[in-house]
């Protein structure tokens, strides 16, 4: 396993019952930062790891103007850092000179892409709503894609004010782990339909009557399995999103009753609920800098409403893959043409 490299650090996140913040000497530049951490890349991971898979890097500001930073650290967490161009994102949403880095910004020429407000705004206590269904958005990055990715490295070049934008996680390990047994029985061997959204097969474009748009050979939705072991820990986590991320014409599970008034349909709001409820969540408040490194195969998250017409705010995201587990070895990619 191996130790940290001197003078790094380990705190607790407030208000959070997993994920760490991992804490650079003082002063350290980036790229000395990121060198000592690839020197001890062992103990970084097993750090990740034994927080269920959520870091956090405070004071990351130098990749702001060097962002092969970014893809160098990405490279740690996994062997195959994404290559946006090839999924058909835009070229206005990468990074210029770098198609490892996803823009996810309303600042031109970037397409915004603002969640809407949850309605009421905030709870009955006046808090962040954060629970589903109150809250909407939830789901991990590209479930809609086998082999799935492993982990996303999310960086805060422009944040907007610290009441707005703020991005949540939930932890899918200690969620199932809190399951009543009856229930974990019942989703031991369930999959569920994982679509890209946008398709006209997410919830409010089946109960608005949407067409659903025809899907290429590319684009067609892939099972999941509900309950997913770490291929590194093989600890069981939730794996699932909701609404928008999953196929409401087949789903979101094939092998219940579907459609958005089914047995399935209960099921996953029964989950996310369950999910997404305080105990298993934590809410970030983003500051110029930030570093979030977070496991998409036993972690959910979603983004929050902020004024973006007034307030300018660029995040940078890459993706990496390598490690899905057994249950994908060998399947070829299936975004990708061979």
């Amino acid at each position: 396993m191996g130790n940290l490299p001197a003078g790094f650090e380990v705190t607790a996140l407030a208000q959070a019952n997993f994920g760490a913040c991992l804490v650079a000497p003082p002063d350290a530049s980036a790229d000395t930062i990121i060198a000592a951490l690839e020197r001890h890349d062992d103990a970084v991971l097993d750090c990740f790891y034994r927080h269920h898979g959520f870091l956090l890097l405070r004071g990351m500001t130098a990749i702001s103007t060097d962002p092969a930073l970014l893809v160098r650290l990405s490279k740690l967490f996994g062997n195959d850092v994404e290559d946006y161009t090839e999924t058909g994102t835009p070229p206005e949403n990468l990074q210029p000179g770098f198609p490892e880095i996803l823009l996810v910004s309303n600042i031109p020429p970037a397409r915004p892409r603002v969640p809407a407000r949850p309605q009421p705004p905030l709870t009955a206590d006046g808090d962040l709503p954060v629970q589903f269904p109150h809250r909407r958005g939830w789901h991990t990055d590209q479930s809609y894609r086998r082999p799935p990715p492993d982990i996303s490295l999310f960086y805060c070049e422009k944040a907007a004010p610290a009441d707005q934008a703020q991005t949540l996680y939930a932890d899918g390990i200690a969620a199932y782990a809190a399951l009543p047994a009856a229930l974990k029985k019942q989703i031991a061997d369930l999959q569920g339909l994982h679509v890209a959204p946008g398709k006209g097969r997410a919830e409010f474009a089946v109960r608005a009557g949407e067409t659903p748009q025809p899907l290429g050979p590319l684009e067609q939705p892939q099972r999941q399995p509900v309950v997913r072991h770490h291929p590194v820990t093989g600890v069981p986590a939730l794996y699932l999103c909701e609404a928008g991320q999953m196929d409401w014409i087949d789903g979101p599970f094939p092998t219940m009753e579907t459609g958005p008034d089914g047995a399935g349909a209960t099921l996953l709001y029964r989950l996310m609920t369950h999910y997404t409820a305080p105990e298993f969540t934590y809410v970030h408040e983003w500051s110029e800098g930030d570093l979030v490194i977070y496991d998409n195969r036993s972690m959910i998250h979603a983004a929050t409403w902020y004024d973006a017409d007034v307030v300018q705010r660029r995040m940078w995201r890459t993706t990496v893959r390598g490690n899905p587990g057994e249950l994908y070895a060998g399947e070829a990619a299936s975004w990708r043409a061979e």
